[in-house]
């Protein structure tokens, strides 16, 4: 199944994408509590002209370092080493849910910033959830796939890294994290082998597959639920897949652009890049 949210007269809506079609899913509620009550089965009907929001608001967003392809190119840049600790340790970084947007919106360019930068990022959304989940079991946590465009704000980024705290504004502004366009089961994918794409304008810019991750999805679960229990609808973030940056490259997006990321399985998440605001 591939689930989205799209807007209604109510609100946000649970509707199911067979093709270019969307059927409302006959469930009154969001999609957190959809993925909650185990995605009930209730009565379909077709959505004329539906537009696409995020697939859901997550509970919490927590973004990894899984690509080594990644952090080789982008280190490179920076003139930094990959630490050896990063092989061990599956570590993360906290998003703000409330900064989420969906397909075909178009991404604010923050005023503070001269360095505007996407990130390609395969994303696991939480199912059953629990806690002290082993990794052989944590495929079963996970209700799905989307795809997630984590912003980047390069230039403000440099100054806060050497902190030591890790990113802070660099992520935050209103629009700088995008998901969508839908949440793809897991049976949805070859998971391994899915190809990852990103456009800019029509032009590839890079291009990775998950087979790629030294850190897998099992380990990210299994460290994030140490003693900490996992909900539903809360989201996972592979980190930026190989080339999936302009960092990496040494270009950087412009007022106007048009990004596409594309994950097979799943779809493309495609966004205009707005203007610098005053």
């Amino acid at each position: 199944m591939r689930y989205v949210s799209y807007a209604s007269g109510t609100g946000a809506r649970v509707g199911i994408l067979d093709g270019d079609t969307v059927y409302d899913a006959g469930f009154d509620g969001d999609m957190v509590a959809f993925i909650a009550a185990g995605a009930p089965d209730g009565e379909r009907r077709p959505v004329t002209d539906a537009q696409l929001l995020a697939p859901l608001r997550p509970r919490s967003l927590r973004d990894f370092l899984a690509f080594e392809g990644h952090l080789k190119n982008a280190y490179a840049r920076l003139g930094r080493e990959i630490p050896g600790e990063w092989y061990e340790v599956p570590a993360y970084y906290k998003g703000m849910p409330d900064t989420v947007i969906g397909p075909d919106e178009t991404i604010p360019w923050p005023a503070w910033s001269d360095r505007l930068d996407h990130e390609l990022e395969l994303a696991a959304v939480i199912g059953e959830g629990g806690r002290d989940i082993a990794a052989a079991d944590a495929e079963d946590a996970i209700f799905g796939y989307t795809i997630w465009n984590d912003m980047s704000a390069r230039d403000v980024q440099a100054r806060e890294l050497p902190v030591g705290m890790g990113p802070g504004k660099a992520k935050d502004w209103d629009g700088s994290n995008v998901l969508g366009p839908c949440i793809a089961t897991p049976d949805e994918l070859d998971l391994p082998n899915a190809r990852m794409q990103v456009r800019v304008n029509g032009e590839v810019w890079g291009e990775d597959r998950p087979s790629s991750m030294h850190h897998s999805f099992a380990d990210m679960i299994a460290y994030v639920s140490r003693s900490q229990t996992l909900y539903p609808g809360e989201v996972l973030g592979s980190g930026t897949a190989a080339g999936g940056s302009g960092l990496e490259l040494d270009r950087y997006l412009q007022e106007g652009d048009v990004v596409e990321l594309e994950i097979d399985g799943i779809g493309v998440l495609r966004n205009p890049i707005g203007r610098k605001e005053a």
